[in-house]
């Protein structure tokens, strides 16, 4: 194996990457090094790039965390994984693993944790490191162009859709067919529920049809919300908000049934967001 490998580097915030020649680097115990044949390219990576958050990650870093690939070497004390394995590099990297929130399933909000691209270098590279016990875990013969953007969009899809506790039958709103909304409607189909979708184009929304969403509307009509809870027979059981929009976090409320929940999968960093219960559910 090679001692170099190239890799897109931000050297300065707001700046190009630059490709790069650095080391190879030597996975530790509990860790793999992983070959990356793909890797997505998430618009965190592009806030992580021009420093747009705080907390900024620590100058000079590679991003990424849609990476896909085979492992090709194991650190110290790694069983259940093997070289040739194929692997994803997720945003999640590592956490404690003892806190309250990794005990119980909700290690993405360990105080802990270390996220790839970010506070360690990511899969904008020709090899990643990955610990053991966060690699995503991919079919041998599997395509891994395709499976790069699961390991972010597509995993926070599904952890929307499931947290509005939608049940096979019932409807689910989908606000915001881009990367993430395409992938939920697919995911609530095969799931067994009714999916209404909204987005501002008919191209997105076409997309959604396609998809198999059975109603589909445009946020921007003045009837929007009464045209969804007329198609849904009340209005849905769960919304799953994707769009990085204020007036799709407001909309939501205004689109769900009684005693239904709303799941916010957007980042809207600090732009304000007005909540308004409609009269209907006074």
């Amino acid at each position: 194996m090679a001692r170099t490998m190239r890799a897109g580097v931000v050297h300065a915030f707001g700046k190009l990457l630059t490709i790069d020649e650095v080391p190879i680097p030597t996975p530790g115990p509990g860790e793999v090094l992983i070959k990356v044949v793909a890797t997505g390219v998430c618009h965190t990576d592009l806030h992580a790039a021009d420093g747009d958050w705080a907390g900024r990650p620590p100058l000079p870093f590679i991003p990424g965390h849609e990476g896909a690939g085979v492992i090709a070497a194991r650190g110290p004390g790694v069983n259940g994984l093997k070289e040739g394995d194929a692997v994803g590099v997720a945003w999640l990297h590592d956490a404690c693993g003892q806190c309250e929130y990794c005990m119980t399933g909700w290690d993405s909000l360990c105080r802990a944790q270390r996220n790839s691209g970010y506070s360690v270098n990511g899969s904008f590279a020709e090899y990643v490191i990955g610990a053991a016990p966060y690699v995503g875990r991919l079919p041998q013969k599997c395509n891994f162009a395709e499976m790069g953007p699961i390991l972010c969009a597509g995993v926070t899809s599904y952890k929307g859709i499931k947290e509005t506790e939608a049940k096979p039958g019932e409807w689910i709103a989908i606000s915001g067919i881009g990367g993430l909304g395409q992938l939920a409607v697919q995911y609530a189909k095969a799931m067994g529920l009714h999916v209404a979708a909204l987005d501002v184009t008919e191209e997105k929304l076409a997309l959604a049809r396609a998809s198999g969403a059975e109603v589909t509307v445009n946020a921007k009509a003045p009837d929007t919300a009464a045209q969804v809870v007329k198609e849904t027979g009340g209005g849905a059981h769960g919304v799953l908000v994707t769009a990085v929009s204020p007036a799709a976090f407001a909309q939501a409320l205004k689109l769900v049934r009684r005693k239904g929940t709303i799941s916010l999968a957007a980042w809207l960093a600090s732009r304000p967001v007005s909540f308004r219960r409609p009269s209907s559910m006074l």
